[in-house]
């Protein structure tokens, strides 16, 4: 059902009641999007845009209070349903620049989310100069007993081997209170986080919150595999939060847009629920992810993969060296086994530097690289590889033959970044080469499986002609994904891998396209705990991949510990399977029929953190899936050891009152003991060694 119309000054021209949001026309025309029970003056402009002459009405660090924002008037709505979602357009126009915007508010009925995207047509008779564009702004965030004093901030550090870093602070710490009334103005500063280059996760991961002292939560997620940045701070006493693709500032993006041209913005989405704090928010951000990602049978089917790499071959690869693997991993249980980088190396110097052409080493497969790939298959797996596409090393034969033009280039020169150059997507000569990579890889080799890597940061884009650098990013990484989704469209049963040197490139541009992405290029298995728990905070459970190689010159503690880390999401198995004794390899078996057990629970299943969200050095972590029939629950135990005992207690709030059954699901040999207090809604989990984990299933038990 469509309906358009027009409103008048006070007037709500959207609202939602399951997020507690409405946006109103106020008295000057604009539309404002906040809660029903804030002032107007609390509110900020539904769209915010710096352009070149056209800045901010009060000059800060803000991207807020600009001045087209101001002047953008309301012109008229549409909602159009299908089915369970509602998607309304809510039109204004800028009468000085000719700027017109479209504003997309998506939402399911009754659930808690809100989807946007502007935009931006130039409907003037001169070219405009965009700097900046919101994709979503929210004004009057505050909780109402307490106002911003309640209110508590929660972002996400990441790095390389060190990602899903999640920190939190009293907004009130950040944002200082400045006496407004003494200045007449709010201050000029906020809190931001944003990217730099081209990895969108290598600060930070693309995602905020809000939550207030009743468990109220507001989480955000931009959806950019370019730049992004979101800020919040006070205004007239309450908080708001303002959600950015790439900006001049921060990203060297600025687009020009002549008389009739448009800009899309990038998606964001808002979660709000109003109790169960952020394990409630992130139920539901995880429910719109499944919603929004290209359905693949890889999302019911969680297979278990085997790749050479991680503490194994390391980039070696050879058929002598693969055969025993190959046989150990199915004899094991996994069900693809990923030939990882350097089965294309042939190169004296070393491959880092010479990629481009992805053919198969003569010197490393003697009877041909289809012989290890045909021992996958007829050992009932499904065969993969790695591929880093976008780049080209310089010293490739292609760093000649492609035209200058399919190459990122800044200033008219060509971008080298750690040996390698940038392929630019929207070239057709840079994709058809791709394309006939693949196509040859999948169509001719019989390949299944694909890890598309990514481990340069090629720094803020590339110029093609008059362009800024930003805008080339984003336009690349546009084609990027349309690529991908090309990709998928010829071989649907294909499975891509995001990786980007970990979970350097994490976020739901890419995750809404690609099957998988990897967590973490983390070798030490004692500080992958803390990434495996708070992975579910970046990617469903069914997409995060998270290492798991156990070794034969490990414990049996120390195999359990990397084992039983990867059982609540994707397991990325390796290690040296074949030289393990018995007893070592019985227990990678048991570890694997114990997901494939559980895996059909793992694909619908919300996350939650007994513990809260881990501290990179906490000793007790824990993780849990709230499944259909039963809830998981992982516990690490890290040294050092602080002398706080060999319990913990965790809460599990969703199951109080319950009568529960606990049952150690993996391993039996770290002497893992549970306890359920169904009044309190409490477990307390002891491991009497330290650097040991458990998994445990809570099965509810009927009573006569």
């Amino acid at each position: 059902m469509t309906s358009v119309v027009g409103a008048v000054e006070g007037s709500r021209v959207w609202s939602h009641p399951a997020l507690g949001l409405h946006a109103v026309v106020d008295a000057s025309g604009a539309v404002r999007l906040g809660r029903p029970d804030q002032d107007w003056a609390q509110l900020v402009p539904l769209v915010e845009v710096t352009a070149t002459g056209h800045g901010r009405m009060w000059s800060g660090e803000r991207f807020i209070e600009t001045a087209i924002g101001e002047r953008m008037t309301y012109r008229d709505h549409e909602t159009v349903r299908d089915g369970n979602l509602e998607r309304t357009t809510i039109r204004l126009a800028d009468p000085a620049t000719g700027l017109a915007a479209e504003v997309t508010l998506d939402a399911g009925s009754g659930a808690g989310f809100l989807r946007a995207g502007v935009r931006l047509v130039n409907e003037g008779a001169e070219p405009v100069r965009l700097e900046s564009v919101t994709t979503l702004t929210l004004g009057g965030v505050s909780d109402p007993g307490t106002g911003l004093d309640g209110l508590t901030l929660h972002w996400a550090d990441n790095d390389w081997l060190a990602e899903c870093r999640w920190r939190r602070a009293d907004f009130r710490d950040q944002v200082v209170p400045l006496t407004r009334a003494a200045h007449g103005h709010e201050g000029r500063g906020c809190f931001e986080r944003y990217s730099q280059g081209s990895w969108s996760t290598g600060r930070h991961l693309a995602m905020g919150a809000l939550t207030d002292r009743d468990g109220g939560a507001w989480l955000w997620q931009i959806e950019s595999s370019a730049g992004w940045r979101f800020e919040t701070g006070e205004r007239e006493g309450a908080a708001y939060v303002a959600l950015f693709g790439p900006d001049d500032a921060h990203h060297q993006w600025h687009q020009l847009l002549a008389p009739g041209e448009e800009f899309h913005s990038v998606p964001a989405v808002l979660v709000r629920t109003e109790s169960g704090g952020l394990d409630a928010a992130f139920a539901a951000l995880t429910d719109y992810r499944r919603g929004i990602r290209r359905d693949h049978p890889d999302h019911r089917q969680l297979p278990v993969i085997y790749n050479d790499y991680m503490n194994t071959l390391m980039g070696d690869p050879t058929t002598e060296r693969l055969l025993p693997l190959v046989e150990a991993a199915a004899s094991a249980g996994a069900e693809v086994f990923v030939i990882d980088a350097g089965w294309y190396d042939d190169d004296a110097q070393g491959w880092w530097d010479s990629v481009g052409a992805w053919e198969a080493a003569p010197n490393r497969f003697p009877g041909g690289i289809q012989e290890v790939l045909d021992a996958i298959t007829k050992h009932g797996m499904t065969p993969g590889l790695w591929l880093e596409p976008e780049v080209v090393g310089v010293r490739s034969p292609l760093a000649d033959t492609l035209p200058p033009e399919a190459f990122f280039r800044r200033g008219g020169v060509r971008v080298t970044e750690h040996g390698r150059h940038h392929l630019d997507l929207r070239h057709p000569a840079a994709r058809a080469h791709l394309d006939e990579v693949v196509d040859r890889l999948v169509g001719e080799w019989g390949v299944g499986y694909l890890k598309l890597d990514y481990n340069v940061n090629i720094g803020p884009g590339t110029e093609n002609g008059s362009e800024s650098a930003g805008a080339g990013l984003l336009g690349h990484h546009r084609a990027h994904l349309d690529w991908l989704a090309g990709l998928l469209d010829r071989h649907p049963q294909l499975v891509l891998e995001n990786c980007g040197s970990g979970g350097l490139r994490m976020d739901y541009a890419q995750l809404a396209v690609a099957q998988i992405q990897s967590t973490s290029d983390q070798q030490d298995p004692l500080r992958y705990p803390p990434i495996a728990a708070s992975a579910a905070t970046a990617a469903t459970p069914e997409q995060a991949a998270v290492w798991a190689y156990p070794q034969p010159d490990q414990s049996l503690d120390e195999i359990a510990f990397t084992l039983t880390g990867a059982l609540l999401g994707r397991i990325h198995l390796s290690g040296f399977l074949n030289l393990m004794d018995d007893e070592q390899f019985d227990l990678v078996r048991s570890a694997l029929s114990v997901y494939k057990d559980i895996r059909p629970e793992i694909a619908a299943a919300h996350p939650f953190w007994p513990l809260g969200l881990p501290g990179w050095d906490d000793e007790w972590i824990a993780h849990g899936l709230r499944g259909e029939r039963s809830t998981y629950v992982m516990v690490w135990r890290r040294e050092p050891d602080s002398g706080g005992g060999t319990d913990r207690t965790l809460t599990v709030p969703h199951l109080r009152d319950a009568h529960i059954r606990t049952t150690v699901l993996h391993p039996a040999t770290v002497g893992a003991a549970a306890e359920w207090n169904a009044v309190d809604g409490k477990l307390t989990v002891s491991l009497p060694r330290a650097n040991t984990a458990v998994l445990l299933r809570l099965s509810p038990v009927s009573h006569a």
